[in-house]
Parts: structure tokens; C-alpha cells; sequence
């Protein structure tokens, strides 16, 4: 074991025997009593040196023996320690190739306080280089999703959209100036391998290694498909069980969620159900705007609208691959111009959407009740 004291979190002393690990509060963590010659000791804790050399490195700090193996006990507990060694044999293919960790070293240290373990960040990596999401569409929000999956180490992401790149798809960190004219989904796929860092597994694995679809992100051009987005396109994906995350801008309003975890959470047909059943006008305006959305014009995305919300998508889809449920679980989060206060509203199941998803939260309530009940007594 060369163990390491995680870089991620800036340290300062509290006072003279208390040590502060991180500035926020999500990850900050304090660890006392500390006397000076153990704070020396944590110094020296930085993965270069194995566990006989700590040892002797506190003995010559005047600390009694069996301190250092206490030491990185306490700090591995309090989820501070990584080892240089750890992860798996995934992670030991990741440390030699020294390119893709460079780029991959903000996201690596971000793995390593939400993955506590020593060797998470690169078991989680790892994790995310074997996994393929698909991105449905390719204008200013969805080309920046695809990116950012690709950069942030996602193994494969495949885009699809249909058309040509037009000057209004350009935008920073998704398709530049020289895709005007191609194929949306040729275009998109060169971005993907650009912001790619190093060469997916599939590609290092040979043929046959094609990883399963863990995500779909539907991100339409438009924003109407994501706004309210039409329970047949989605058929596939309940049937099939495939998590689905919706996120767009329609008319100066962005929307990222629900991610919908087929049979657990409302679907596109839950909302829909929902929405008629409330406003009795929505189902006749609802074709019309579908009909119609192909004749429309440059579409009312700002710029720094679609980055906010491609980036905070982005932000939810990896938490979901690194096997966290994201705030857009069963939830939608809106915001419109030009206040962009961000909202939150609950996607429940529908009793009479096939999903199944009211099925489901309905059991779930009643299991929570049945251990209150059963606590109470």
C-alpha cells in the first residue's frame, strides 16, 4: 500500500491541534486532536512512500510506535486516503496510460470525494470508460452534452440526428464554424472524438467489446421534444428498460429532467396524462405544436441558456453512470429567461400510463408506512 492523502481537498489548521480538510462544506472533513509531528507525518503521506517508510518517518518524528499505521487508519476511515496501488486491474490499465490521466485529472478528483474509497476515482474511471450513452440530437445543447460525456471519460457516445449543420447549431464546446454543411451526425461524432481523451475501450479491446446502452439523453434541437416530450418515441426505451434524461430550451426557457427510470418513474406519458387531465385544452394544442415544429424558424435558444442547461444535463447524466440518482430523478428543473431561476417540479407516475411507475411508487409508499407503522408499535 502507497498511501495518499487526497489532493482534492485543500487543508488548513483550525487551531493548533484541529486540521480542516476541504473548504466546502459537501466534502469538508475535520480531523483532532493533531500535535505538530503528526501533522508533519500527513505531509509525508503523499503516495511516494509505503507503509515501512512511514513507519520510520514517524519514529524520526519522535512518535510512538504503531503512529503511522493509526494515522493513515484515522484519515482513511474519515474517507481522506487513495492508495497509488488500488482499483482493480481496470484502474492499473488507466495509470499506464499517463495522456489520458492528464486530462482526465480534474474529473479523477472530483471521483475521489463522491467515490471515498482508496482507488475509487480510478475503479469509477474506469467504470465510466466502459460505458455508452446515446445523445438524440445535435444542436446547441445537445453537441455540448455529447462533448462534455466524451471529455469527462464516458467510453462511448453516439449521437444522433438527422439534417444538415446550420450556422445557428454553432456554439462553443459543441459544433464550431467548419460543420456548418455536414451531416448533423457526422459533425457531432467528429466533436465526440475530439474532446475524447484517448481512444474509447472498445477500440483499445478489439472488436466484439461493444458495451450495452446505459443512458439515452434526448436533447431536441427545438426543445419541444424535451419540454413535452411524446410518449412514442419513448415506447422503446420503457419497454426496453432503458433510462432516458430529458433536457432542452424551448422559447427562452431551459428544462433538464426527468430522468426517467422506466417502471420507477413517471415517463413522457405520465406528464402528458398529467397535463391534460389538468388543462383540457393541451392534448388539441399539443398535435399542433408537434405537426408544426418542423416549419418553425431558428429556435429561442440563448447561448448561455443552452450551455447552463447542456452543462447542468451533462452533470446529471454522469452522476447517474457513476451510480448515483441526480436531483432530475423522477423531477423536472426549469428556468427561463431572463431571471433563470432554476425550479424543480416532481414527475409522478400515472395510474393509468402503462409504465407501471404509479404501480411501483404506490408499493413504495406503502412499505415506508408499513415501517412506520411498525416502528410506532
Amino acid at each position: 500500500m502507497y498511501p495518499k492523502v487526497k489532493p482534492a481537498l485543500a487543508r488548513a489548521w483550525r487551531d493548533l491541534q484541529t486540521v480542516q480538510f476541504g473548504v466546502t462544506p459537501a466534502h469538508a472533513v475535520v480531523l483532532g486532536p493533531v500535535d505538530t509531528a503528526t501533522g508533519s507525518l500527513i505531509d509525508r503521506i503523499d503516495g511516494t512512500r509505503g507503509m515501512e517508510l512511514l513507519r520510520a518517518d514517524a519514529v524520526a518524528l519522535g512518535l510512538p510506535p504503531g503512529q503511522a499505521d493509526e494515522l493513515v487508519r484515522r484519515l482513511a476511515a474519515a474517507g481522506l486516503i487513495d492508495d497509488a496501488t488500488a482499483g482493480g486491474a481496470r484502474a492499473q490499465a488507466l495509470r499506464r496510460r499517463p495522456e489520458v490521466l492528464e486530462r482526465l485529472g480534474p474529473d479523477l478528483g472530483s471521483l475521489s470525494l463522491v467515490r471515498p474509497a482508496p482507488g475509487g476515482d480510478l475503479r469509477g474511471m474506469a467504470a465510466r470508460r466502459a460505458i455508452r450513452v446515446q445523445v438524440r440530437g445535435s444542436g446547441r445543447v445537445g453537441a455540448q452534452i455529447a462533448a462534455v460525456l466524451a471529455g469527462a471519460g464516458v467510453g462511448r457516445v453516439d449521437v444522433l440526428d438527422g439534417g444538415r449543420v446550420e450556422a445557428g447549431d454553432v456554439a462553443p464546446g459543441g459544433l464550431g464554424p467548419q460543420s456548418v454543411g455536414r451531416l448533423r451526425a457526422e459533425a457531432a461524432g467528429a466533436v465526440v472524438r475530439a474532446a475524447a481523451p484517448g481512444r474509447a475501450p472498445r477500440a483499445e479491446e478489439g472488436p466484439g467489446a461493444e458495451p450495452g446502452l446505459s443512458l439515452v439523453v434526448v436533447a431536441p434541437r427545438d426543445g419541444l421534444g424535451a419540454w413535452a416530450p411524446d410518449p412514442e418515441s419513448a415506447s422503446d426505451w420503457i419497454e426496453t428498460g432503458t433510462p432516458h434524461l430529458y433536457a432542452g430550451v424551448l422559447e427562452g426557457t431551459g428544462v433538464v429532467g426527468p430522468l426517467v427510470l422506466p417502471g420507477a418513474t413517471g415517463c413522457a406519458g405520465c406528464m402528458e396524462r398529467e397535463r391534460v387531465a389538468r388543462d383540457p385544452g393541451w392534448a388539441r394544442m399539443l398535435v399542433q405544436w408537434r405537426s408544426a415544429h418542423r416549419r418553425r424558424g431558428s429556435p429561442a435558444c440563448d447561448l448561455g441558456l443552452a450551455a447552463a442547461v447542456a452543462g447542468l444535463a451533462a452533470a446529471h447524466a454522469l452522476a447517474f453512470l457513476d451510480g448515483e440518482l441526480p436531483a432530475s430523478t423522477g423531477a423536472r428543473w426549469e428556468a427561463a429567461l431572463p431571471g433563470l431561476h432554476w425550479e424543480s417540479a416532481l414527475v409522478g407516475g400515472h395510474p393509468e400510463c402503462a409504465c407501471g411507475a404509479a404501480r411501483a411508487q404506490e408499493g413504495d409508499s406503502t412499505a415506508r408506512r408499513e415501517t412506520q407503522d411498525t416502528m410506532a408499535g
